[in-house]
């Protein structure tokens, strides 16, 4: 079985994944925005997480609209996002914090309404204007 590495930016948080969704999509919202001080945030959901180190380290944040987005409180990296409810094991994470190269593709463009205007969409890539139709 393949595993994945990452860790937030000090790597004071690691954890291993074994699989990922294969649903990969650049959201343009303004939170994944803020969130990841980006363009736009880059989530996959991902299967056989295992946190190794500094969980302790993990802080949630709550949005308005109950989204939880999780980053660590020493460095400050994005580390993921969930839905209200639901638990850490279900965690969609960040693919810029995976060490290792991931057999994953972006196969959409979300919330594309809300995007930078100095930000182009990619070519080739289906853009919807709210999340997937």
């Amino acid at each position: 079985m393949t595993e994945y590495a990452g860790s937030c930016l000090c790597k004071t948080i690691t954890f291993t994944v074994t699989g990922f969704s294969d649903r990969v999509a650049n959201c343009h919202c303004t939170m994944c925005r803020k969130f990841h001080g980006a363009a736009f945030g880059t989530l996959v959901a991902v299967e056989g997480l295992t946190w190794l180190t500094g969980l302790e380290s993990l802080q949630d944040y709550v949005a308005g609209n109950g989204t939880v987005r999780s980053f660590c409180v020493r460095c400050g990296a994005s580390l993921g996002f969930r839905e209200s409810g639901a638990g850490i094991e279900q965690i969609e994470l960040a693919i810029a914090t995976f060490d290792d190269a991931l057999p994953v593709s972006v196969d959409a463009q979300i919330y594309t309404r809300y995007k930078a205007n100095w930000c182009d969409l990619l070519e080739n890539v289906p853009a919807f204007s709210e999340g997937r139709e």
